[in-house]
């Protein structure tokens, strides 16, 4: 991406994107001709990749309803892709009409769409950072724009640690995010795992590298890790299939889904 000099942004098509890749793959229409080619190398390795990724907009729905109803109103969202309805604030506002949403990613074609998708909400409630997960510092500022962090915020990592390699030390950043909200606040996570299938998800991890994209699939154990500290709501940090809670009607069937998912709280 280049910046022209007067402010437009220039998306580079030419490099595919993981927003771009899971647009693709949630069977959107946001996408250039070499994410969906990445996309369905994915999917030839990993037939159950739109299962996943459907499977994972759906835990975010009912971790935040969970979340809303147990009374919190600020909701930090980071890595949100592009956006697919019903979106996060649409979930939350349902519940707390004036929950207040900060959604961050750093693709402009999120970018675009999310300016789209926010005209119209009101003023100061839900808004748009762009910064990566792995500047921290400028998250939080901009998160403080729209949030109070005196009061408890549910921070939001869906399908986003994965893209973070061992070398951005995904714990130290999570640590970061999680320091300076209040107690009380809540972490939903979800996050790729080679664990019931290894040789698949290798393959799977090939394919970004070759498209120059990282993707760190961890155990069970090494996502334990990141959560250390925090009190793990039930049922606990479990695979995608057995998170339970807030079922939805019409929910795909996410059984073998190599995800793990967890709500916890900080105290």
């Amino acid at each position: 991406m280049t910046d022209p000099g007067d402010g437009a942004v220039v998306i580079d098509t030419a490099k595919a994107h993981s927003a771009r890749i899971y647009d693709y793959i949630l069977g959107g229409k946001d996408h250039y001709p070499v994410d969906a080619e990445a996309a369905q190398q994915v999917l030839k390795l990993l037939p159950g990749g739109r299962q996943a990724a459907h499977g994972n907009r759906g835990f975010m729905r009912r971790a935040a309803r969970l979340l809303a109803r147990q009374g919190i109103r600020q909701f930090l969202d980071i890595g949100t892709g592009i956006p697919t309805r019903p979106n996060l604030h649409q979930v939350v506002q349902e519940i707390v009409p004036d929950a207040r949403i900060a959604y961050v990613d750093y693709d402009p074609v999120v970018l675009r769409h999310a300016e789209a998708l926010l005209r119209g909400t009101p003023a100061g409630r839900t808004e748009y950072i762009q910064a990566d997960v792995r500047e921290p510092a400028k998250v939080l500022a901009g998160a403080r724009e729209v949030l109070d962090f005196r009061e408890p915020v549910a921070l939001s990592l869906i399908a986003l640690l994965h893209f973070v390699g061992d070398d951005s030390d995904p714990r130290a950043l999570l640590r970061t995010l999680l320091e300076p909200l209040a107690p009380g606040s809540a972490l939903m996570l979800s996050h790729g795992t080679p664990d019931f299938d290894p040789e698949t998800i290798a393959g799977v991890e090939r394919i970004y590298r070759a498209n120059g994209m990282v993707l760190r699939m961890r155990t069970r154990d090494e996502i334990a890790a990141l959560v250390d500290g925090l009190e793990l709501l039930d049922p606990g940090l479990v695979a995608l299939e057995d998170w339970d809670l807030e079922p939805e009607a019409d929910a795909v069937d996410t059984r073998g889904t190599p995800v793990y998912v967890c709500v916890a709280v900080k105290r």
